[in-house]
């Protein structure tokens, strides 16, 4: 609106084409570029910050597959060009960050990495109509609207699948649940665990929450999930916190098992933890490094050649998202020169069409509500490593 006051004294006809110019360089856009080259997919993710294990993860397995997907010849023939904002796991940063990322171009958006900030930014990739496939937020909300697909489990199929685990390995009767209720993520597993275990028999004898302002001692919840028996302790939360209350319960002699989501990874590379204090640890993961087949130790490989680090699991659902992407490109026979709307549209059907064998699962399909239809993996920490345990 600016740049048409200023242009005032021009020609409506060259006012109206700087409009449409302009237009054009937003995501809603109608219209594509016709001298578009290259596919450009953004990301989303925290690279600072205390989630910044998380978001750059997602950064190096998206760059990883970019890189090789453009090595092979692109998507249809394109190369891909690719763009990265740090959002601090904010919601507020991340809808800058997206709307930076619609200045610069981007026409599909791999993010955002965690489920808050997601769940603001759909809102937004809604309204544009732009394609979106979160690697890792695990929100319901998160991909509330059509255009928007996830590559990891919702918070509600965890939950399900954690007590399904439990009860079909007969693991315990007796389970107690700590969980933060000030998130999202943790408390959306821990109400759908609630509601399978009881459906399974499992007896629930407590159930503790903390909150984000209560995050460092939890000796009355552990206090109290000793008293009522408990033989193994579900913890739908981040690792970090989880880290303090393996810490605190072997201080007080609490030894039940523990079973965890896929907030655990990173548990066993943060800085000072003692490893010996998860082992035996399980917890449900789409994906583990020491896995041995032949896609997964290349994928490791080529991670740790380029990045200097082993990758986690959301390394790999990002990784897997960009081919995911390459495969219902191709399936809609995208072009660099279609408008995000249209891209968004032909996207949206080629994801329920296809059938993918990723790292993170074989045979996954989407239904129409973005979810993936996939098996879980559970592993278990022993000797400082995860294993895996049990694969349905």
């Amino acid at each position: 609106m600016k740049m048409w006051k200023k242009a005032a004294s021009i020609a409506l006809v060259s006012a109206l084409t700087v409009s449409m110019a302009a237009c054009g360089n937003g995501g809603g856009s109608d219209k594509g570029s016709a001298d578009a080259d290259t596919f450009k997919i953004g990301g989303i993710g925290p690279t600072t910050g205390d989630a910044a294990i998380y978001g750059t993860a997602v950064q190096n397995g998206i760059q990883l597959a970019i890189d090789e997907i453009n090595e092979a010849g692109g998507i249809n023939g394109y190369q891909i060009e690719f763009k990265f904002e740090d959002d601090q796991s904010d919601s507020e940063k991340s809808v800058n960050a997206y709307n930076t990322l619609k200045d610069w171009g981007m026409q599909m958006l791999v993010g955002t990495t965690t489920s808050t900030p997601c769940t603001a930014v759909v809102e937004e990739t809604h309204a544009d109509n732009m394609f979106q496939l979160t690697p890792s937020a695990t929100a319901v909300e998160s991909i509330q609207y059509d255009n928007a697909f996830r590559m990891c489990f919702s918070d509600p199929d965890q939950g399900k699948a954690s007590a399904d685990y439990i009860s079909e390995n007969n693991l315990a009767k007796k389970i107690a649940v700590i969980y933060n209720s000030s998130d999202t993520y943790s408390s959306g597993v821990y109400q759908k665990f609630a509601e399978r275990a009881k459906t399974l028999g499992l007896d629930i004898v407590a159930a503790e929450a903390f909150t984000a302002d209560s995050k460092t001692d939890f000796s009355v919840q552990l206090q109290k999930a000793k008293d009522a028996g408990a033989e193994l302790v579900f913890l739908p939360i981040y690792y970090q916190e989880a880290s303090l209350i393996l810490a605190q319960a072997n201080k007080m002699g609490f030894a039940p098992k523990w079973f965890g989501c896929d907030g655990m990874d990173g548990l066993l590379a943060l800085d000072g933890f003692d490893a010996a204090l998860a082992e035996n640890l399980m917890f449900l993961t789409p994906f583990t490094a020491d896995a041995e087949d032949e896609a997964t130790q290349k994928f490791v490989s080529d991670f740790e050649a380029a990045f200097k680090g082993t990758p986690n699991q959301f390394a790999a659902d990002a990784y897997d998202c960009v081919y995911v992407i390459k495969e219902a490109a191709e399936k809609a026979e995208l072009t660099p020169d279609m408008s995000v709307s249209d891209m968004s549209d032909a996207l949206k059907k080629a994801m329920t069409e296809i059938k993918v064998d990723r790292m993170t699962g074989k045979s996954i399909t989407w239904s129409e509500d973005g979810e993936p239809t996939k098996d879980p993996t559970v592993v278990i920490v022993q000797g400082g490593v995860y294993k895996i345990l049990h694969a349905e």
